[in-house]
């Protein structure tokens, strides 16, 4: 148990460069409370005491701002940063090193029974804002920009962004621990469409003067 506490704040400390005292993160940090606090209710959870459980959750919700069910899978070195307003479903599966920004809701989609919410595999980013819904996978080393909505399935090592979610990268460059908070230049697909759109109306343009002078 020691070990894992241990883990767990070295975890903050390699992702938030803000971490400046082992005191401070124990003390204050929601998104650390918020995984201990899970741990204890998932405990219950497994055990059927589903009441005590849910009574966990729900008094960690209260003073993280933080909302993880107790019957979510969670691994190792999990890592939640300026956690208010996350909320992590129940039949939801997360890997080792998973990170996940404010706002980021891994949700169903519906009233459907059974595994209704998302998977992430190791080491996926979603960053702020970020819906990840329904029973997908997002692959290892993924990321979810700022804001997206992801309804379908994210091979790995790809980037996804926009409403709905659309991949822009896939295959790329391996993902490594000193990109990961590096989500604000992840591409804009919308932007790189009104560009194209952009150039397109200059030629139109530059053919209609042409045309003109020609007449």
């Amino acid at each position: 148990m020691f070990k894992t506490i241990r883990e767990d704040v070295a975890t903050i400390f390699e992702n938030d460069p803000a971490a400046r005292s082992t005191l401070e993160v124990v003390l204050t940090y929601s998104g650390l409370h918020a995984v201990w606090g899970h741990r204890i209710a998932h405990a219950f959870y497994k055990r059927k005491f589903y009441f005590m459980a849910r009574f966990i959750s729900q008094v960690s919700r209260f003073f993280t701002g933080i909302e993880i069910h107790p019957g979510a899978k969670i691994g190792r070195r999990f890592f939640i940063d300026h956690g208010m307003g996350v909320v992590i479903g129940e039949t939801c599966e997360i890997g080792n090193d998973v990170t996940l920004y404010q706002g980021v809701t891994l949700g169903g989609t519906g009233k459907e029974k059974g595994k209704r919410h998302p998977t992430l595999e190791d080491n996926v980013l979603v960053a702020t804002g970020a819906k990840v819904l329904g029973s997908i996978t997002v692959g290892a080393n993924s990321k979810i920009g700022a804001g997206s909505v992801v309804l379908k399935a994210v091979p790995p090592n790809a980037t996804v962004v926009g409403i709905p979610g659309k991949i822009v990268i896939q295959d790329g460059i391996k993902v490594e621990n000193k990109q990961k908070l590096d989500h604000q230049n992840i591409p804009d697909p919308v932007e790189d469409r009104c560009s194209t759109l952009e150039r397109k109306i200059e030629e139109l343009q530059q053919q209609i003067v042409l045309s003109e002078k020609e007449l």
